[in-house]
């Protein structure tokens, strides 16, 4: 079964019936939240590093909070009115790892939160840990008890597992310490899978047919790990030593392979909702690079990080208001498949 088979098409793009007005909803739009909250918090560190307004930061994170909210309404209606929809995607090899989007959304909507009410904060991280350690070993129990086709393997493979890597990013703004056996669990396992997840995809991409269209920015999502498991590391360790710095260098390179793709994405694939897996990869670089300037000042690491700061707000900018554009003028079920 492919991402688009029949049965996953009619995830997505057949016609309304009464009641099921976000039947059409992917789960994968959680990845937004996830894009948003990144970015703010990318802005939030070069509030740290060169002083800019907090303002944009608290600004950002409360478009993340709107979105999150619609988006879980929504959702959350399609899960009432069309079960079998939401039934088929999480059982599909592709779809159902963006579940995860889920998980992690409720993992990072904290580090915004904390500085509104902290026991909320508090509340949807323990949810976004037993949401996602659940589905983390829920995954890996479905791929080794079934046999999987190497042509499954794309980069959102990469969320379910992996993200777990995103677990220890708001604990030190909640007042946890990210030394705690859960944050060196969730660097472990995270860090761990990265490596085979990681080859497969790459197997995938050289020996098989190349991935349809609408997953081509998809491959973005090859970046996040190291981006994310730089910032992860030395939270939970407290240190940038010589491993951070090569998670720093491979997210830097993995960004010039994947910038040379998506510099043809507007050609191969008219704006879809998929874009939007773009964002958090972007998010993440920035804060990463924003991390190390200010670890080691400097014209390069400064330069890098002000060039990926403005390269992932301007890209999600640029998503937001199609996405919102599609929103108003009635073509979102269309942008969704």
């Amino acid at each position: 079964m492919s991402i688009n088979d029949p049965e996953t098409q009619m995830i997505t793009s057949r016609s309304p019936q009464s009641g099921q007005a976000f039947d059409y909803l992917p789960i994968g739009l959680f990845g937004s939240v996830m894009g948003l909250v990144g970015l703010a918090a990318a802005w939030r560190a070069a509030e740290q590093v060169y002083g800019v307004p907090g303002a944009i930061a608290d600004g950002i994170g409360a478009v993340a909070v709107v979105v999150f909210v619609s988006l879980i309404l929504g959702y959350g209606w399609k899960c009432l009115t069309a079960w079998q929809a939401v039934k088929t995607e999480f059982e599909h090899p592709i779809a159902g790892c963006l579940f995860g989007t889920v998980a992690i959304s409720f993992l990072l909507l904290p580090i915004v939160l904390v500085r509104v009410s902290h026991e909320l904060a508090f509340g949807m991280w323990v949810l976004g840990v037993v949401g996602m350690v659940l589905l983390a070993w829920f995954i890996v129990s479905r791929w080794i008890s079934r046999r999987q086709q190497l042509p499954h393997a794309t980069p959102v493979w990469i969320i379910p597992v992996v993200g777990l890597l995103d677990l220890p990013l708001a604990m030190p703004a909640l007042g946890l310490p990210a030394s705690s056996v859960l944050g060196v669990f969730a660097l472990a396992v995270g860090l761990f899978f990265t490596v085979p997840i990681f080859t497969l995809i790459f197997a995938r991409l050289l020996f098989e047919d190349p991935m349809p269209d609408g997953l081509r920015p998809t491959l973005m999502i090859l970046v996040a790990p190291f981006a994310v498991g730089y910032s992860t590391y030395i939270t939970v360790t407290g240190s940038h030593d010589l491993f951070a710095e090569a998670l720093y260098v491979l997210t830097l390179f993995l960004l010039a392979v994947l910038f040379g793709q998506m510099r043809y994405l507007a050609a191969c694939c008219p704006f879809r909702l998929a874009w939007w897996a773009v964002s958090f990869p972007l998010s993440a670089s920035a804060i990463c690079s924003l991390k190390v300037a200010g670890v080691s000042p400097g014209r390069f690491t400064n330069s890098i990080a002000l060039l990926l700061l403005c390269i992932a707000s301007l890209a999600i900018l640029g998503i937001f208001l199609r996405t919102l554009k599609g929103l108003l003028s009635g073509e979102l079920r269309t942008l969704s498949t």
